[in-house]
């Protein structure tokens, strides 16, 4: 068994070696990948068009003004000069947040009383509307705190230093910067070794049969678990040194911290990747071509990254979408790649993900085996 499985490895990885264009696709593909959707993917938004309509023409209006055009999240693209500039400029998409000074906006601020402003903001995009309208509330509110600060450090300067106050400070764990790229990068390993292990696993044996080389092979001494074997065997350590390759990209180019141990990485890695070559000889099975095969393996693969946590949390969707989730190996292995990561915990912190991962992986692969073997008889 074992000679006829060596053979037929070695046959796997000439086949895929060989060809320039298969060696570019297993290396550069997803090295170009993770540097675009480490730089894509982020939740942080900067540089949010902006237009200020200025009714009150005042030193505090043009500080305030001036809060706003000084920060990265804005940039101040026009200053208006009707009201009915307004809704052309949103309709036509020139600019997402619009702020609007009303007149009287200082006199106001000077007798003590609530001075009003009016921020229209384009709600196309909810989530960048809502991060828009959060950042202009934050600058409003530092403003008018400073101001009723200096208001009473020239009225009564002997007040202030008994006024009780509350500071919040923050200290966030794990990444103190805030960074959503900490977050992304290693969904993106995970995410970008799910598409490429799957569709090589898939497109690998429906290769055989399309081009007519699979009845060839089965008349060969070869049994069908060594020819499943052979098949999957090298994709598995395509799938390893590709983790390993992005995970170095993403660690040393965008500054993602490793505070856990390889061991428990590569113990994760190996249960996703088990699960994930089940999938794709599953995939073979109920494909006869090579397209078949990209289609159905696009029906596995965008849920699987939809019901990840990869981009949206799991816990705000329906109930019963929330259920279908634990039958993704994916959701498992995001939290086992950024617990090492980013958390530094091991086994004892992320056993029941690596369980989990076991019990999918040992289910999908006797599936697949099964249905494969069906097939090839």
């Amino acid at each position: 068994m074992l000679t006829r499985l060596t053979q037929m490895l070695i046959k796997e990885f000439i086949q895929v070696l060989r060809d320039k264009r298969t060696r570019y696709i297993l290396i550069g593909p997803p090295l170009v990948q993770m540097l675009i959707f480490g730089y894509a993917a982020t939740f942080e938004i900067r540089h949010v068009s902006l237009a200020v309509l200025d009714s009150d023409h005042t030193q505090e209006s043009r500080e305030l003004v001036a809060r706003f055009s000084s920060t990265q999240y804005f940039d101040l693209q026009r200053q208006l000069t009707d009201q009915a500039q307004i809704a052309g400029m949103i309709d036509r998409g020139e600019v997402t947040v619009v702020l609007q000074i009303h007149p009287g906006f200082s006199e106001n601020l000077r007798k003590g009383q609530t001075a009003s402003l009016q921020v229209v903001v384009d709600a196309t995009n909810s989530n960048t509307a809502l991060i828009a309208a959060g950042y202009a509330s934050q600058i409003a509110q530092n403003f008018a705190q400073d101001y009723q600060n200096d208001r009473m450090q020239r009225t009564s300067p002997q007040l202030v230093a008994r006024i009780p106050r509350v500071e919040l400070q923050s200290r966030p764990w794990y990444n103190t910067g805030l960074s959503s790229r900490w977050f992304f990068v290693p969904g993106v390993i995970g995410s970008l070794t799910l598409v490429l292990v799957t569709t090589l696993t898939a497109f690998a044996v429906v290769r055989e049969r399309e081009i007519g080389t699979l009845e060839q092979i089965m008349v060969t001494p070869i049994r069908p678990v060594e020819f499943i074997l052979g098949k999957t065997v090298p994709f598995f350590l395509i799938g390893l040194l590709d983790v390993a390759l992005i995970g170095i990209v993403g660690t040393l180019w965008f500054q993602v911290p490793f505070r856990g141990h390889v061991s428990v990485l590569l113990a994760g890695t190996v249960l996703f990747l088990l699960c994930q070559l089940g999938v794709g000889l599953l995939i073979s099975t109920v494909s006869r071509t090579q397209q078949q095969a990209m289609v159905t393996s696009f029906f596995f693969i965008m849920p699987a990254i939809t019901f990840s946590g990869f981009g949206f949390p799991i816990s705000t969707m329906p109930q019963w979408l929330q259920q279908i989730t634990y039958l993704d190996p994916l959701r498992y292995f995001l939290v086992v790649i950024r617990g090492v990561y980013l958390k530094g915990v091991g086994m004892d912190i992320l056993w029941p993900q690596m369980a989990s991962m076991a019990a999918l992986g040992a289910g999908v692969l006797t599936l697949s085996v099964l249905r494969f073997q069906k097939a090839l008889d």
